[in-house]
């Protein structure tokens, strides 16, 4: 949550904290050190940004079907020693150990996401990366406006699609038709609105001048004492975990 302990931090600081564990662990072919910085993360996620268990549950779902995945084909498809065979298919020690290891990779770098995400102001987020990051206000500012635009999609479809229902002919039994013609035209509709915004919008950040010049901001984002130490905490446990396991 973005009222939360996590969410009070700088965006860029746990962005590049998130991309230092992710590449950390990109090289470790043993399941034990990601499995236990899954863990960690897990639990300091769930302190320091107060999100339910049960939301925490549900973003994991992708995550781990990812992971079950890479951990089934490794599996059966790496050779070494057999331990179990049924067929031609035959699960080997090596391949095992591999694709659990990934799959605790692909869980731990899911965490970390969702742990972003949740405690993350998109507009603080941009903001930080314009200040810390450098990053050009042409890019943020078109990052953030993407990001509205995504925002609104859910709405503006439900828009079209009751629109169409009101407008469309009605089937034998009095209803709207359905099928895949009507999720065709709702899509296409869709597109147009979104092309049509697109537009507006660059026009919009044109017209005030954006990336003519150094520019301002109204609430800064800044580094402090407390994000120095997050990531002098985070980068000094990982690589204990890493070489010790």
């Amino acid at each position: 949550m973005t009222g939360s302990w996590l969410g009070r931090r700088n965006p860029s600081v746990k962005l590049g904290l998130a991309f230092a564990v992710s590449l950390a662990v990109s090289f470790v072919l043993t399941p034990t050190a990601p499995a236990v910085l899954y863990v960690l993360a897990l639990l300091a996620v769930r302190l320091t940004s107060r999100v339910p268990w049960r939301r925490l549950a549900l973003a994991h779902v992708p995550f781990v079907a990812f992971a079950s995945g890479a951990l089934l084909v490794n599996a059966v498809s790496r050779p070494g020693t057999v331990l179990w065979a049924a067929g031609s298919l035959e699960v080997t020690d090596a391949g095992l150990s591999v694709g659990a290891a990934l799959a605790a990779r692909t869980l731990l770098i899911g965490v970390l996401a969702v742990g972003f995400v949740v405690s993350t102001d998109p507009v603080d987020l941009m903001t930080s990366l314009q200040q810390n990051a450098r990053l050009s206000p042409r890019v943020t500012y078109a990052l953030l406006a993407g990001h509205r635009l995504l925002q609104e999609l859910p709405r503006e479809w439900q828009t079209i699609r009751m629109a169409h229902a009101v407008r469309a002919p009605l089937r034998a039994d009095g209803r709207p038709e359905a099928g895949v013609r009507a999720f065709t035209r709702a899509a296409f509709a869709l597109l147009v609105v979104c092309v049509r915004r697109g537009e507006r919008t660059a026009q919009a950040l044109e017209s005030r001048g954006l990336g003519v010049g150094p520019r301002t901001v109204w609430r800064p984002v800044r580094v402090d004492r407390t994000d120095v130490t997050m990531a002098a905490t985070v980068l000094s446990v990982v690589p204990v975990v890493v070489l010790m396991l």
